[in-house]
């Protein structure tokens, strides 16, 4: 029974181990998509996908929802800001006009020329310094954790969230002028 026992809860320590690993990454990442979004205008999402025109070219919004691993109703929603603020356009294939490609503007390639990495710098240079066996252990348990959270297998969705980041002004101060100002 002592051993059962002791399995277990080294189960549930590796588990807490996990979530707050999960937690940290994620802190990161919001606090740096806010500091994207109060320099630049524009989120760690909007960047990649800007990035992935740039880099795929003429390509369709199925696509694009594959390559970087989002909803197409997530990208079209997406490409709908981008395409307000001039940064991209949509057209019809030619060839099949069930298919809707996105393009970049000539805005848009200027806004990428001075756009930052979307992940941190510091993340970037010491991932490079890794070995290539290290990297790709990351890459690996990364994609085992995402596999078994969209599978449903671990549901931490509970215990992750940290909230949407329009639920979270960068600047409450502003946040809260605006809405005197319409009325809220």
């Amino acid at each position: 029974m002592q051993a059962v026992s002791t399995k277990r809860d080294a189960l549930v320590y590796r588990i807490d181990e996990v979530l707050v690993a999960l937690r940290r990454v994620i802190r990161a990442t919001d606090l740096h998509s806010r500091h994207l979004a109060k320099t630049t205008g524009l989120t760690s999402p909007q960047i990649l996908l800007l990035q992935t025109i740039r880099d795929q070219g003429q390509v369709t919004i199925g696509q694009l929802a594959t390559d970087i691993s989002l909803s197409q109703a997530t990208v079209t929603s997406i490409l709908d800001r981008l395409e307000k603020r001039g940064l991209v356009y949509r057209e019809r294939s030619c060839t099949d006009k069930r298919k809707v490609h996105a393009h970049l503007t000539n805005a848009g390639m200027e806004v990428l020329k001075h756009a930052p990495v979307p992940l941190q710098e510091q993340f970037t240079r010491e991932f490079g310094e890794l070995e290539e066996w290290e990297q790709a252990m990351i890459i690996s348990s990364l994609q085992r954790i995402a596999g078994m959270m969209d599978k449903g297998q671990l549901s931490a969705s509970s215990v992750l969230d940290i909230g949407i980041l329009e639920d979270c002004p960068a600047d409450p101060a502003e946040d809260h002028r605006q809405r005197q100002a319409v009325g809220e």
